[in-house]
Formats: structure tokens, C-alpha cells, sequence
């Protein structure tokens, strides 16, 4: 093997092109191969120059056309040829991105690889349309959630830990089971008023966004008939982009609670 075969497990962040790091973009110049994921956007395989190779492995819920195991023989393949290979994936690729897992495949089969972390979509949706994840005084902790198990297995959470009124929790992928995680938070005591948000598409000029209350988010993300990554954001910071959410680009579904509602939610 090449002593500059090398696999870099890079992150494409959230989808606009100028979250990348600077060094996922010198990375993709010169790439010999790219393998993306289906959530990177459009915007940023524009970026990889013209005669390298690209190679898509995107995965749909319910959908793998290349299941997992197959994606990580296929880095080891390239990379044992003697390419420079880019594994370019959304968001972060240690954060619900099973980096991990193909980061084993590669220490298994002695091939050497890097980690380029990418800006995960729970900073970076929840920046876009101002709300903070944490607050002094309103949110002292954040917590990141799947919203499916594999094997479609049920959901086996904390629901108890989850329902901290000071904790902001962050749903990924979980627009399929929203209807069930909001559910087992009112069942185990968190505020069916809490506010809660939904942010479709974030940082992307098709961005759309929903304020609600978790009682009621189930029903007005069904609504809001999303295509492409969902988001869920839940706790009293929600709140905050009334205040904040002023240089926020995308467009607001029409779910805005009451203000003095959501004041009200910071300050109980």
C-alpha cells in the first residue's frame, strides 16, 4: 500500500458550503476519490474539482442501497489500491454519523486514517434560527438523541433524565418517532408547555422552521409536510428565538406560540 494512502473520515457540517472547515475544503482538492453521504449538499460536491472520482453511498430511511458493512470494504478497497480517499459525510462524522464504525473497519484492516471533524447540525441548525442551546439560568446541560434504533427496535431512553426541565435535548433523525419520544416525555413528567422547535433543511436556502410546544409538535411537524433532515429541538432556550431569531434566514411556518406563552416558559 501507498505510503500516501490514506482514508480522512471528514465532516461536510450541516450543508451550507461555508461551514466547512478549511480543511475539509483542501481536503476535497485533492481527494483521488470521494465517498459521500446523501445529506451532503449539492453545494458542496461542487466544490470537488472536475476528473475526481465521486462515488455515492447515501442512505434513505428504511432505504440502504449500500449497507454499511459493504461502504466500509469499500474504503479499504480504495485505500489499499493507493488512493487518497475523502469519506465525506453530513454534519460530523462521530456524531450519528457511524464514523466510528467505519474508523474500525479501517483499524482492522491496518489501513491509516484521520478524523476532520465537521460542525454537527445540533450547534449549527439551532444557531441559524437563534436558539442557543444553553442559557444561563434556563438550560445548564444539552443532550444529543437518536430518534431511531436500529433494526427499527423500540426506543429506549432515560425518559426520566430526559425530562429535566433544564436540559435541552436535541432529536436527530427523528421525525418518524416524534409522535412517541414527545409522548414518553409528558408520560414522565416533563411539561406538556415546554416549548420545542423543528428545524427542517437548516442553514440551507431551503431552511424551514416550526416553534411549538411539545404537546403540540408531533402534530405541527406532520403538518408542516418536511422533506430532507429534521431536526428537534426541546427545552426552555426554544423560547429564546423570539428574541434572537431576528437575522435568521429560512422561512418561519406559521406555529409561532403566543410570546408572553414563551416568556413565560423561560422564566417557570
Amino acid at each position: 500500500m501507498s505510503k500516501t494512502s490514506k482514508v480522512f473520515l471528514v465532516g461536510a457540517g450541516p450543508g451550507d458550503p461555508e461551514l466547512l472547515t478549511m480543511k475539509a475544503h483542501r481536503l476535497l482538492q485533492s481527494a483521488d476519490v470521494v465517498v459521500y453521504d446523501r445529506l451532503v449538499s449539492a453545494e458542496i460536491l461542487d466544490l470537488i474539482p472536475n476528473g475526481t472520482a465521486r462515488i455515492s453511498v447515501g442512505k434513505q430511511p428504511n432505504n440502504h442501497p449500500v449497507p454499511q458493512p459493504e461502504i466500509n470494504q469499500l474504503l479499504v478497497r480504495l485505500a489499499k489500491a493507493g488512493r487518497k480517499v475523502v469519506r465525506l459525510k453530513g454534519g460530523d462524522p462521530f456524531v450519528f454519523g457511524r464514523g466510528s464504525e467505519e474508523a474500525m473497519a479501517l483499524v482492522d484492516s491496518d489501513v491509516a486514517f484521520e478524523v476532520v471533524p465537521g460542525i454537527t447540525s445540533a450547534s449549527a441548525c439551532s444557531a441559524a434560527v437563534g436558539m442557543p442551546l444553553t442559557h444561563r439560568g434556563v438550560a445548564t446541560s444539552v443532550r444529543y438523541l437518536t430518534g431511531h434504533c436500529q433494526q427499527d427496535s423500540e426506543l429506549d431512553f432515560d425518559w426520566q433524565g430526559l425530562a429535566d426541565p433544564t436540559t435541552t435535548l436535541v432529536i436527530y433523525m427523528g421525525l418518524a418517532n416524534v409522535e412517541q419520544i414527545t409522548a414518553r416525555l409528558i408520560q414522565h413528567g416533563a411539561d406538556p408547555m415546554l416549548p420545542a422547535a423543528a428545524i427542517n433543511n437548516g442553514t440551507t436556502p431551503e431552511q424551514r422552521q416550526i416553534v411549538s410546544t411539545l404537546a403540540e409538535l408531533a402534530v405541527d411537524a406532520k403538518a408542516a409536510r418536511f422533506t430532507g433532515p429534521v431536526l428537534f429541538i426541546v427545552g426552555r432556550v426554544v423560547a429564546l428565538q423570539a428574541i434572537l431569531g431576528g437575522n435568521a434566514h429560512g422561512e418561519q411556518d406559521n406555529v409561532q406560540q403566543n410570546n408572553e406563552q414563551q416568556n413565560a416558559a423561560v422564566g417557570s
